[in-house]
């Protein structure tokens, strides 16, 4: 084309030329110009039809826990990643304070993570919110096998229009001893059926002034009572008792049977000196992990913790009361529904509850699969955490009840907490105590439930 325009000029130059010598004359007539042929433009070939390229997809997963569970939940990612190679993950992990705190700013300021953990009772808060993304069209579109799961973990992620949340974990209460403290005493260990009489009786033995000092340096046993988890909420169940109404609409701490728990607690602290109070105990940091106590209430997120003591350990069932209970809680998945990938998301959420994902994490022990595929495995069963009796957190399911899980749950549980401090550090009695947080603790349920 461009050969043939400048031809094509030549041309018009030639002519204008000759017009211009001939001045006023009419011009001579001339032959045509031969035209010139345009060469013909190159043909195209047509272009391979190109698939669109896969969009990357950016990621971030935020957990509470330790610095060491990093490098456990990046190979769950990276593993994601790898059957997803346009999909990259973020990791972080925060301790339990610095999690929420960072949730919270983040959820406020419209840049909340894509997929963040949750924990079971503060859920209904969080779905009533409007933050979190409804998964139930997803589930229903997927055909998920919500049947794979204990009934246990899923109770609290189910709401009215759906689940917003799936588990990773279910965490029921077990008794940690310290075997090396019951063989120097020639105690036997408790075995299914031990009663808290037997409690008070063997945890008195093991009490005592080690060093001669006058100071009770080894305590029969420690539990953190700030949160009803670990003590004293089974206890109130086996106490015939329960902690609030079907609806919770209504907390029943001060009822007959909860008083009778309530009791046994204090009379441990006070009466027989076999329990250190919160403010003792906290000289030692966790006073069973420290070599202080022979016995402690948990679930199964402390084992790799007291996997690096210098002591021999196992865990036995809970002490039982008119009845025998223990409470379990979980710990699960949610994404936001500010979250600009949620089918990739979604795809993640998948993989970490789902086989691949518990498999991994269980190495790291911090709790019982949310799958029995999984938990009845060697993944758990043997997992490398610890030489303990892994398989009794599986047995204390069949006679575990759900940790509730209800709108308002943290402000009532910082109200009991923090009111029940002052009665287990000797300042304020039982019962009156009770009788004022109670009618506090009904207004947070009632003003929650509007």
């Amino acid at each position: 084309m461009r050969k043939f325009l400048v031809l094509l000029s030549l041309l018009l130059v030639t002519a204008l030329v000759l017009a211009a010598c001939g001045g006023g004359e009419e011009p001579a007539a001339t032959e045509a110009p031969t035209p010139v042929e345009e060469a013909p433009a190159e043909e195209e070939m047509p272009a391979e039809e190109e698939m669109p390229a896969e969009e990357e997809v950016e990621l971030t997963f935020s957990v509470w826990g330790d610095p060491e569970e990093l490098a456990i939940l990046q190979e769950i990612a990276d593993d994601f990643q790898a059957e997803n190679p346009n999909v990259s993950v973020t990791v972080t992990v925060s301790d339990w304070d610095t999690y929420w705190d960072k949730l919270q700013t983040t959820l406020a300021g419209g840049n909340p993570p894509d997929v963040f953990a949750m924990d079971a009772p503060l859920y209904p808060d969080y779905q009533s919110r409007g933050v979190l993304l409804n998964l139930q069209d997803l589930i229903n579109r997927d055909g998920f096998d919500l049947s794979a799961y204990y009934p246990e973990s899923l109770v609290c992620y189910d709401t009215a229009d759906g689940y917003y949340g799936l588990p990773r974990d279910i965490q029921p209460s077990v008794m940690y001893i310290n075997t090396d403290m019951f063989d120097e005493a020639g105690i036997s260990y408790p075995e299914d059926g031990w009663t808290w009489d037997d409690m008070l009786e063997i945890g008195q033995q093991l009490t005592k002034d080690t060093d001669g000092d006058g100071t009770i340096d080894q305590y029969g046993l420690w539990a953190d009572i700030w949160d009803m988890e670990l003590l004293w909420g089974a206890m109130i169940w086996q106490f015939g008792g329960e902690i609030l109404n079907e609806d919770f609409t209504q907390t029943l701490l001060a009822d007959d049977g909860a008083m009778d728990a309530w009791q046994t607690i204090y009379d441990m602290i006070f009466e027989s000196g076999m329990m250190p109070d919160p403010s003792v105990a906290e000289q030692f940091g966790d006073p069973f992990e420290s070599g202080n106590a022979a016995m402690t209430p948990a679930g199964h997120w402390v084992v790799p913790y007291y996997g690096n003591v210098d002591f021999n350990w196992d865990v036995v069932p809970l002490p039982q009361g008119v009845n025998k209970k223990s409470m379990v809680n979980s710990v699960g998945f949610v994404i936001s529904k500010d979250s600009e990938h949620p089918e990739e998301a979604w795809a993640f959420l998948k993989h970490l509850v789902g086989e691949p994902g518990q498999t991994k994490i269980t190495a790291l022990g911090l709790g019982v699969p949310s799958l029995p595929a999984i938990a009845n495995s060697d993944a758990y069963l043997n997992q490398p955490t610890a030489d303990i009796n892994h398989q009794l957190f599986l047995d204390t399911m069949d006679y575990s009840r759900v940790k509730p899980c209800f709108r308002g749950y943290d402000e009532w549980g910082t109200l009991i907490g923090d009111g029940m401090f002052s009665v287990w550090i000797g300042e304020a009695g039982l019962q009156e105590t009770l009788d004022d947080l109670v009618p506090q603790a009904d207004v947070i349920l009632q003003e929650a439930s509007q």
